[in-house]
């Protein structure tokens, strides 16, 4: 039996030494943060986290064991590649822990343990700008001094980011998802943005598009398909009889579905024709088109666009105002930017004596506002929702992380915290080119062989 007249540590004692090695870490530490991983949404079956985030972040003192660098720093290699882990040990105060973090912890949603540090939670390292996952917690070492333990020892591995949500609050903290620059663009080009990431471009200041017209007699004003052919692998040309000396040829293209030709649009109706112009349609692939033209005096001959506009995210309606035995009618051509960059007739008109007046219908809507850094995005028709990344209000580029649902082009999105409201003009999914993924490289190969964007993907059409 012991001797009952000596006890192996006595509270005072055990103080004492909480006090001391408090002090020594106070002195010799480093101040980190500890961010508690909240478990949004596990497998019922084997207790898997499908969603977590970081919401909290407790300054606290910490002592690195190795401040010659990362510990092991084991290189492995697998089936999967190699593997290189950058290890990291901090030491922290037993009581500091629970007199301070596991109060505030304590009764919060979605955090299964806060007694004590547990694995998966984060420690933020301000040195160096990185966080470290907790893969293991030793809080039997020293092992029991005067009957009692002091310290946890965090074995900690650098955190590999996949889809965690992390809004602490502390900026130094939540920038890390972006990289080491701000813009999420590295010097070299490449992007800098931990995780998948969305990018769309938004409309800015919405403007109409604008365009000027002349008239022209003889010309072409309609284009009329006999038969639409079949097996067009690409868009055939369309082939349009030379107009007399001194009058000039017509232009024209067409508008495809289902490897046939569905519509043809009068880019330039030429003009000084004295009987109707014959078409062909040529190409390599493909064959059976036919049409014929009309012809006639006082039509459209080309349209200028003097202002495309600002924010189209789907064609305008053309308008002709003026007095004409028959009214043009076209068809707005939008590009990648949402702005107008060309009108091409399905009819010509006939009969104008002045040029008509032609007038857009107006950009969908305007945008107001500048998105926040990681404030929560919602789409107003998919209700899908995202975290802002980068928002460049010059590119009105957004790149978006931790995506739930699809954003459809054309909606509005709102952001949570600063309420801004911008339009979507295009949406582009892929991920960033980091100079080595081959995804659409593969993808272009693959379609070649097998493409299910296709009505016959197992031949044509």
């Amino acid at each position: 039996m012991l001797n009952p007249f000596f006890i192996q540590g006595t509270r005072g004692e055990q103080s004492l030494v909480q006090d001391l090695i408090n002090e020594q870490l106070r002195m010799y530490g480093v101040e980190v943060y500890y961010l508690p991983r909240s478990f949004l949404t596990t497998n019922t079956v084997i207790e898997e986290v499908i969603q977590s985030s970081f919401e909290d972040a407790y300054p606290i003192e910490a002592y690195v064991q190795n401040y010659e660098g990362y510990d092991d720093n084991t290189t492995l290699l697998s089936k999967f590649g190699i593997e290189s882990k950058q290890e990291m040990t901090f030491i922290i105060s037993k009581e500091r822990y629970e007199n301070y973090i596991a109060p505030l912890t304590e009764g919060k949603a979605n955090l299964n343990l806060t007694s004590r540090p547990k694995e998966g939670d984060i420690i933020y390292m301000p040195l160096g700008d990185r966080m470290f996952e907790i893969k293991f917690v030793e809080h039997e070492k020293p092992f029991y001094q005067l009957q009692k333990n002091y310290v946890y020892e965090l074995r900690c591995e650098l955190f590999r980011y996949e889809d965690e949500v992390i809004d602490t609050g502390v900026d130094v903290i939540d920038d890390t998802l972006v990289g080491s620059d701000s813009d999420g663009i590295s010097e070299v080009g490449t992007s800098t943005i931990l995780g998948g990431s969305l990018t769309m471009t938004l409309v800015g200041t919405a403007t109409t598009a604008s365009a000027v017209t002349g008239l022209v007699n003889s010309g072409i004003t309609s284009i009329i398909i006999g038969s639409q052919g079949a097996y067009y692998s690409t868009a055939p040309i369309v082939a349009i009889s030379s107009a007399p000396s001194g009058g000039i040829t017509g232009i024209a293209t067409v508008v495809m579905d289902r490897f046939a030709v569905t519509d043809i649009r009068i880019i330039n109706a030429g003009a000084g024709y004295t009987v109707a112009p014959e078409v062909e349609f040529i190409s390599a692939v493909g064959t059976g088109a036919t049409a014929h033209t009309t012809i006639g005096n006082g039509g459209i001959g080309i349209v200028t666009i003097t202002s495309g506009g600002v924010g189209y995210t789907s064609a305008p309606t053309v308008t002709f105002t003026g007095a004409a035995s028959v009214s043009a009618a076209a068809t707005a051509i939008i590009g990648a930017g949402g702005s107008v960059t060309a009108v091409q007739f399905t009819n010509a008109g006939l009969g104008y004596t002045i040029a008509p007046t032609i007038t857009f219908s107006e950009p969908p809507s305007t945008s107001s506002g500048t998105f926040e850094y990681n404030e929560v995005v919602t789409g107003e028709i998919s209700g899908s929702t995202a975290r802002v990344r980068v928002w460049n209000t010059t590119t009105n580029i957004l790149e978006l992380g931790n995506v739930s649902g699809t954003f459809r082009v054309g909606e509005q999105i709102t952001g949570g915290t600063s309420g801004a409201i911008h339009t979507i003009l295009t949406v582009d999914d892929d991920p960033a080119d980091d100079g080595y993924a081959d995804n659409a490289d593969i993808e272009l190969e693959a379609d070649g062989i097998l493409d299910f964007s296709e009505s016959n993907p197992f031949g044509i059409p």
